[in-house]
């Protein structure tokens, strides 16, 4: 019959982290990477927003009277 681990105490098994198993290089080129990811999502996130702006200025160029007419709060019966 095997021997079962006693679990550590809450104690120590806070102290060892992911980063107590890996050498202190491999950990920072880890952090590298996570960064560089970061900014490439804000990146794509700007980019995204700036062509959805762009998209919405073509369109609301683009609209008929009509369209514009519709779209407008303002009541002609309030001028009247």
């Amino acid at each position: 019959m095997k021997k079962r681990r006693q679990p550590l105490s809450p104690e120590k098994e806070e102290k060892i982290t992911l980063k107590d198993h890996l050498h202190s290089n491999l950990f920072e080129q880890l952090k590298a990477k996570k960064k560089e990811l970061e900014a490439e999502e804000q990146r794509k996130k700007a980019e995204e927003e700036a062509k959805r702006r762009e998209e919405q200025k073509r369109r609301e160029k683009n609209k008929s009277f009509e369209e514009l007419l519709n779209e407008s709060d303002l009541d002609w019966r309030k001028f009247k």
